[in-house]
């Protein structure tokens, strides 16, 4: 199984993922850790109130003794419900009440203020020391002080609250990274699908060199290939029905004037033939345009095409194949499909003599440049103006006011640079002197 590219999501969810887990375990190890030592010792208030309670009862046994300390432990008792006695550094008790066995043992466990109060859910007891170190107060530390009170509360925000909010963090974070690109693309989707052809994802998205970065660029050139074809399609079907007025005109003005049967025939048959053609070019441009066919592609002998190609033009137009010269040398053999490229370089001859003077020549030369050769078609015609050598391989492009020879439908070269896409080569003009030259591109055997 082959792994995705390194700047694929799945190492930036796997990334995420793994440090979302070690966020989450850090911190519920590290709070969980200060929460433990923040209630594991008496805060500094909670050591002064008990302090408070020493210092009352050694006030108490001082001036009143014994029934001072009973009123002490009263007091306390009612105050705080907790256990509580004063003993001497024997462990007598100093109040009228003796201590029970029970309480004698529990002596040997108590802390003093700076000790752990100890395990969660138990009842620690605490001893103050007298001033004069002869007695002390013991008691037991009231629910209130207890720093433990609230651990339950802090256990549920550690062990369920903060998982719940680095959750949704997390889940926002991945919306931003996942969701929110899918929502643009589908707001973008929907719009294209309204006929909105401009609809883009934009350069942003398109920067992004993961799955979705992919996903944007395919989308925006399947977006920029829908509008160049529709806006093709559009044109070339107004193009098409204003050439098609033309052949009916002359029919129904031949129908309504022409007396000689024989010649509305013969205007028939070659006004239908011209439509036959001029549908059939436009269909096949549409064609290519619009299905991008891949077209299989095998070894051609340039210089043998050429030489069917001139003769059968010559055989048309009544041009001595010395007109029509081959420059190529005998290894000149392309990549390409026979049927496409021979198509291709036919309407480039037929162009070039339509628009050659009379005794004019139609070349065909190349060199090779590296893994490709580089082949030219030139005639001695006027040439075009640089503004529009672009402009001829449109549909239904026609500079007959610069070029002679405008009796075509201006498909012709359209046509042929199509062809010639389809196998993976460029065609593009340039003036030569004089003439037109037409520049192919296209891979060597």
């Amino acid at each position: 199984m082959r792994l995705p590219h390194r700047h694929s999501l799945l190492w930036r969810l796997t990334g995420a993922l793994a440090l979302f887990c070690l966020l989450l375990a850090s911190l519920y190890v590290d709070l969980g850790r200060l929460l433990l030592e923040a209630s594991s010792y008496l805060t500094p208030s909670t050591r002064q109130v008990l302090r408070g309670y020493a210092q009352q009862a050694e006030t108490a046994w001082r001036q009143d003794g014994t029934p001072g300390v009973d009123a002490f432990l009263q007091r306390l008792q009612a105050q705080e419900s907790v256990w509580a006695v004063v003993v001497d550094a024997d462990k007598a008790s100093l109040s009228s009440t003796p201590l029970t066995q029970e309480e004698r043992q529990r002596l040997d466990f108590v802390r003093s203020l700076d000790f752990s109060v100890g395990r969660p859910g138990g009842t620690p007891a605490f001893h103050i020391p007298f001033s004069d170190g002869q007695g002390r107060l013991v008691l037991e530390l009231p629910r209130h002080l207890d720093p433990r009170r609230y651990s339950d509360l802090w256990n549920l925000l550690l062990q369920r609250v903060l998982p719940a909010l680095l959750a949704v963090l997390f889940g926002l974070v991945l919306y931003r990274v996942l969701i929110a690109p899918l929502a643009s693309l589908q707001r973008q989707a929907a719009a294209l699908s309204a006929g909105d052809l401009s609809a883009r994802l934009g350069s942003r998205m398109k920067r992004r060199r993961d799955e979705l970065g992919e996903l944007a660029r395919t989308f925006d050139h399947m977006a920029e290939r829908l509008e160049g074809t529709v806006a093709f399609q559009r044109q070339l079907l107004r193009d098409l029905s204003h050439e098609l007025r033309t052949p009916l005109a002359r029919l129904r003005v031949a129908g309504e004037g022409e007396q000689d049967a024989e010649a509305l025939r013969q205007r028939l048959a070659r006004e239908v033939q011209e439509m036959e053609k001029l549908v059939g070019d436009a269909l096949e441009l549409v064609w290519l345009d619009t299905e991008r066919p891949s077209l299989p592609l095998e070894e051609v002998d340039v210089v043998r095409l050429w030489d069917v190609l001139r003769e059968n033009a010559g055989f048309e137009t009544g041009w001595p194949v010395e007109r029509m010269p081959c420059d190529l040398p005998a290894d000149c053999r392309v990549l390409g499909h026979l049927n496409g490229l021979a198509q291709a370089l036919e309407n480039i001859l037929r162009n070039a003599i339509r628009h050659s003077p009379p005794g004019g020549v139609v070349r065909l030369a190349g060199r090779r440049e590296g893994g490709q050769w580089l082949l030219w078609i030139e005639d001695q015609g006027p040439g075009v103006a640089e503004g529009e050598l672009e402009t001829i391989f449109r549909p239904f492009t026609r500079l007959s006011a610069a070029r002679p020879g405008g009796d075509g439908f201006g498909l012709g070269l359209a046509i042929a640079r199509s062809m010639i896409a389809t196998q993976g080569g460029e065609l593009w003009a340039e003036n030569a002197a004089p003439g037109l030259r037409l520049r192919l591109r296209l891979q060597s055997v």
